[in-house]
C-alpha cells in the first residue's frame, strides 16, 4: 500500500528501522536528522524528507509491504545480529530479500542458544512482542548438569532475586531425558520476560549448570518440526494471525450481534420460515385429525368445500369462502 507521510515513530518503524520505543530513544539520543536537522518525536515524515540514522541515510519506501513473520531455526554459533565484529555467522545472512522495510528480530538469542526464533518486517508487531506488559510466555527446553529437587524447583518457580530483581519460571517439568541415566538431565521449563541469559542465570543462583539451551515456544508460535538448522519459513495464516491476537493487534473473530450462541444459549434455533407454496404443500399432503373441531375448516367444508373424492377445478376461477 502507499506509504503516506505520518508520525516519524510509526513511519521509521514501518520502515523497518526500529521499534516505535526504539525510534523513541533514538531521537531522545539525537542520533536521527530530519532534513539536517534533529529530529523531534511526534514529527510528521515523509517519502520528501531526507532521513538519516547514525549519519547514514534511510530511504523510505514509496510502499509497504504486508506484515511477514519468520519462524527461524538458529543454531549454537549463530548471533543474532546484523553486523558481528568478529565476523562470526549471523541469523540476518540467508533472510529473504524485502522489497521496503527490513526484518527485526523479535527479542534475542546468545550465541550458546538454539531454537525458535521470530522475525517480522513490522515494528510495531516487534516492540508488542518483546514489552513485558503483554507477557508472552516463552518455553525452552533445558539440559542442566546436576541434581533438581522437589525443593530446588519449588524455589525456582516462587523466584529468585538476581542482580537485576527477582526472576522465576512459571513451570519447571521434567523433559525427555535424550542422554539416558546420568548427571544431565533435560527439564521443560517456562517464563515471561525475556531479560539477558535468564533461564541460564536463574539455574545458577541454584549452583546448577545448563548444558545445552533450546528454545521451543513464543507465546502462541511452537518451533515443530520441518525448519532444518539455520533455516525458516513464513508463519501461516492461522498463525500470524494467533501471533497478532495475543498482542491486541487484532481482534478475534466476533459473531454477528444478536446471534446465539449454541454453548450458552439452550433454546433451539428457529427453523426458517416456509414459502408460501411449501405451507400449502405440506398442508394437502399433512392428514387432517379427526374430530379436529376447526371452525375454519366446519366452514370451509360447509360452504362449497370439496368434498372426498372430488378434485378442484383449473384455471383462475376459484371461489373464496366468505
Amino acid at each position: 500500500m502507499n506509504v503516506e507521510d505520518g508520525r516519524i515513530q510509526k513511519v521509521l518503524a514501518d520502515a523497518g528501522v526500529a521499534s516505535r520505543r526504539a525510534v523513541e530513544r533514538m531521537i531522545e539520543e539525537g542520533r536521527i536528522r530530519v532534513n539536517g536537522l534533529p529530529a523531534t518525536a511526534g514529527q510528521k515524515i515523509g517519502i520528501k524528507d531526507r532521513i538519516e540514522v547514525d549519519g547514514r541515510g534511510v530511504r523510505l519506501p514509496r510502499t509497504t509491504e504486508s506484515t511477514r513473520v519468520l519462524l527461524y531455526k538458529k543454531q549454537v554459533g549463530e548471533m543474532v545480529t546484523r553486523d558481528d565484529p568478529e565476523g562470526r555467522k549471523t541469523v540476518f545472512r540467508k533472510l529473504p530479500k524485502l522489497e521496503s522495510g527490513r526484518w527485526i528480530a523479535v527479542g534475542r538469542l546468545d550465541i550458546n542458544t538454539s531454537g525458535l526464533l521470530l522475525l517480522t518486517n513490522d515494528g510495531e508487531l516487534a516492540r508488542r512482542l518483546t514489552h513485558p506488559s503483554f507477557e508472552l510466555q516463552r518455553e525452552y527446553a533445558v539440559r542442566v548438569l546436576g541434581e533438581i529437587n522437589d525443593d530446588t524447583i519449588e524455589r525456582l518457580k516462587k523466584g529468585v532475586r538476581l542482580e537485576d530483581g527477582m526472576a522465576h519460571f512459571d513451570d519447571v517439568v521434567p523433559g525427555d531425558n535424550e542422554d539416558g541415566e546420568g548427571a544431565n538431565q533435560w527439564y521443560r521449563v517456562t517464563l515471561r520476560e525475556g531479560r539477558n541469559r535468564e533461564v541460564r542465570r536463574l539455574f545458577e543462583s541454584q549452583r546448577l549448570q545448563v548444558s545445552r539451551l533450546i528454545r521451543v515456544r513464543y507465546g502462541p508460535i511452537e518451533l515443530g518440526r520441518g525448519v532444518k538448522s539455520s533455516g525458516y519459513r513464513d508463519l501461516l495464516p492461522e498463525e500470524l494471525k494467533a501471533l497478532r491476537e495475543s498482542v491486541g493487534m487484532d481482534e478475534p473473530t466476533r459473531k454477528r450481534p444478536g446471534a446465539a450462541d449454541p454453548k450458552t444459549y439452550p433454546f433451539k434455533r428457529q427453523a426458517s420460515r416456509p414459502s408460501k407454496s411449501q405451507r400449502a404443500d405440506k398442508a394437502e399432503d399433512k392428514p387432517m385429525r379427526k374430530n379436529s373441531g376447526s371452525a375454519a375448516i366446519r366452514s370451509r367444508l360447509g360452504s362449497g368445500g370439496l368434498g372426498r373424492g372430488e378434485r378442484r377445478p383449473t384455471g383462475s376461477g376459484r371461489s373464496r369462502a366468505k
